[in-house]
């Protein structure tokens, strides 16, 4: 297993790899969904294309847990398990919900998502499961536990309820793009990445830990600019689109 040491400098190296993907996806809009465009070299079915790149998050995370020594510490098991609720969510149950029709996804988009989802998986399993003192049966009971579990819960529900409003925009036979309403969207253009945001900003503050407090960043840095994205293109394509919505954050952003 890495050594603490190699383990501090590889997540710092990876935190500002994040900075760059953040600044970079302002002037770069990530090519898929409504700003799929040629030029990104070949593509996968939208499906196949999400279950191959969330797949690493689940099966690593479970590796980590079951090759460490903490399979019996309460609070390990809580964690493995919120990291698996979301990812099997994640990973199959949306890619089958889907429309059969869904914007192809090209493989390089692919390819990005397994980097960051490696990532993630591997500096969050290693320190939670391996190199991070036994978190132990008490944590459970701690403040930052408690709150972070909360505002993971609430992140997670908010991410499926937008989801959900989207999958029922168009009825059976349509086609092309709608204002969505109802949940979040009365404040906010993405309230599906803002729910995502504050799912790793709870798992950060659960575990309080360097890794979870980077994975948060990086979800940031990949959602926060593709919301700002998708207000702007809502804007521009919807001449009535509602003015007291903002990108992500209610009455902020």
């Amino acid at each position: 297993m890495i050594s603490a040491q190699l383990y501090d400098v590889a997540i710092l190296i990876w935190l500002g790899v994040g900075a760059l993907t953040f600044l970079a996806l302002f002037f770069i809009s990530a090519p898929y969904g409504r700003h799929a465009r040629r030029g990104w070299g070949p593509a996968v079915s939208a499906r196949l294309g999400w279950v191959l790149m969330e797949l690493p998050s689940p099966v690593l995370m479970a590796l980590f847990f079951f090759t460490g020594a903490r399979t019996g510490d309460l609070a390990a098991l809580a964690f493995i398990v919120i990291w698996q609720v979301h990812y099997i969510q994640r990973t199959f149950v949306y890619p089958a919900l889907m429309k059969p029709n869904a914007t192809p996804m090209p493989v390089s988009i692919v390819v990005f998502g397994i980097f960051f989802n490696l990532g993630n998986a591997c500096f969050n399993g290693v320190w939670v499961f391996h190199l991070a003192p036994a978190y132990g049966a008490a944590w459970l009971a701690d403040p930052r536990f408690l709150v972070g579990v909360a505002v993971f819960a609430a992140g997670f529900f908010i991410n499926l309820q937008s989801d959900a409003i989207l999958r029922n925009l168009r009825k059976p036979g349509e086609t092309g793009y709608k204002i969505p309403r109802g949940g979040l969207y009365r404040w906010v253009s993405s309230p599906n990445y803002l729910g995502e945001m504050m799912e790793w900003a709870g798992w950060a503050l659960a575990t309080w830990s360097l890794a979870g407090l980077s994975f948060f960043l990086w979800t940031v840095a990949n959602l926060l600019p593709r919301a700002v994205a998708n207000h702007r293109w809502c804007r521009e394509k919807f001449p009535g689109y509602p003015g007291e919505r903002r990108a992500v954050i209610p009455f902020v952003l």
